[in-house]
């Protein structure tokens, strides 16, 4: 069904509008980094109860939709989990286990590798599968920073990880795979941001991940195609990469 929808390329005013919502979503976060606010969770007590009894909470950081921009549609979910009895370096161990990635979330990650590694700065290869109605495999390029909050002894870190380069793949692992430029082809995925945070209380360790993604806009002669994957697959992927983080974590406390 995707040779019926029309490639698109990634306009630059379509760009600028993400790097704008980008901007102004960075500083909003900086104003929590160091404040009781540190976790979203916390910020409802049925939300923190949820998490707090095992419970991965997902939810638009506002709204109830994508937030429309020109051309395209820029997708901002939060989800948090709780995985009892492990530590912040434990969680950090496994998740800059880039080469490993593979193993940890798949399907949905069909490939990855660490490209660089300098302290805490990390580049990284993920080749990704989007399956929704139809199956898109995308070729990703990311870097990646880790950071201590400052003066919470090791008890509070963050990560901002932003793609560097976004690619569709066609025809992946066949003989005649096709890797397309990057910002053409059908437009389900142009840039992806997320930022992690990570607290270790109450006898565990809490893992929250905010997800904006850019994707192309919703023609509406193919609606019943693409938005199933423009508005749920952002959800979904991010209660499938919080679930395996914690499982893959709980699997080193045995």
């Amino acid at each position: 069904m995707a040779e019926d929808v029309q490639p698109v390329q990634l306009k630059p005013e379509t760009l600028q509008a993400f790097e704008t919502y980008v901007r102004e979503a960075e500083a909003a976060m900086e104003l929590t980094l160091r404040g009781e606010a540190f976790l979203w969770s916390d910020g409802d007590p049925k939300r923190a109860r949820q998490v707090r009894q095992g419970k991965i909470v997902a939810e638009f950081w506002q709204g109830k939709g994508p937030v429309k921009v020109p051309s395209g549609l820029i997708h901002d979910w939060i989800g948090a989990a709780f995985i009892p009895g492990a530590t912040v370096p434990r969680i950090l161990a496994r998740i800059q286990d880039y080469d490993n990635h593979k193993n940890i979330y798949r399907p949905e990650v069909i490939d990855s590798k660490l490209i660089a590694r300098r302290g805490d700065d990390f580049q990284i290869y993920l080749r990704v599968l989007k399956k929704k109605i139809i199956t898109v495999v995308l070729d990703t390029d990311h870097d990646v920073h880790y950071f201590h909050v400052d003066g919470t002894d090791g008890a509070r870190w963050g990560c901002r990880s932003c793609t560097t380069r976004t690619a569709e793949v066609d025809d992946a692992g066949k003989p005649n795979e096709k890797v397309q430029p990057p910002d053409a082809g059908y437009g389900f995925l142009w840039r992806m941001n997320t930022y992690w945070r990570f607290e270790e209380r109450d006898g565990g360790a809490f893992a929250e991940c905010r997800a904006i993604s850019l994707t192309r806009d919703i023609p509406a002669v193919f609606k019943w195609i693409i938005e199933p994957m423009a508005r749920s697959l952002p959800k979904d992927t991010l209660i499938h990469t919080l679930k395996a983080t914690r499982d893959a974590v709980s699997s080193t406390l045995t």
